[in-house]
């Protein structure tokens, strides 16, 4: 199998990481890197908490090697908790109550973040129809669906007085 060397940006810096062939993302960003935003759960695409961006788009870490992300940019969590922009889905997420372990919240937001920046999201619809990868097995997903109609400036069911 031997080893090969990544290079990746990981939240805007470079990394040059030398790691086994077969070496899946999720391993380097927790157990290298010390990013553990991403969680380990399925291992095997279903459940989106170990999601992360790569070049913009939602992958699931726990499948993608880490050699395939070598010229790439990478945007943990803890990435993008650094940009201006974190704020805006950490008030909704708190506003509509959308998460309770915090175990895939993660995910949601990382991959609503892509949604989002690629013009996917503009309803209801296309909220729940993109956030179909995610599993989240506390609040349920209509406080998460919420938080999202708020992203897109939706008025969340919640907001309008229903409930």
């Amino acid at each position: 199998m031997g080893e090969v060397t990544a290079r990746i940006g990981v939240n805007g810096t470079p990394r040059e990481l030398v790691v086994p062939a077969q070496e899946l993302l999720l391993d380097t960003l927790r157990e290298r890197l010390g990013l553990t935003g991403a969680k380990r759960s399925c291992d095997v695409q279903v459940c989106g908490t170990c999601t992360v961006l790569v070049d913009g788009e939602p992958v699931s870490s726990c499948t993608y090697l880490t050699c395939d992300a070598d010229g790439r940019e990478v945007l943990t969590i803890e990435g993008f908790a650094e940009q201006p922009e974190f704020a805006e889905f950490e008030r909704a997420f708190d506003e509509r109550a959308a998460l309770q372990c915090g175990f895939c919240t993660p995910g949601f937001v990382l991959t609503l973040k892509a949604l989002r920046d690629a013009g996917e999201l503009r309803s209801r619809e296309d909220v729940i129809q993109g956030l179909d990868g995610n599993i989240c097995r506390c609040t349920g997903y209509k406080s998460i669906v919420e938080a999202a109609e708020m992203l897109i400036g939706e008025p969340a069911a919640g907001l309008r007085g229903e409930r």
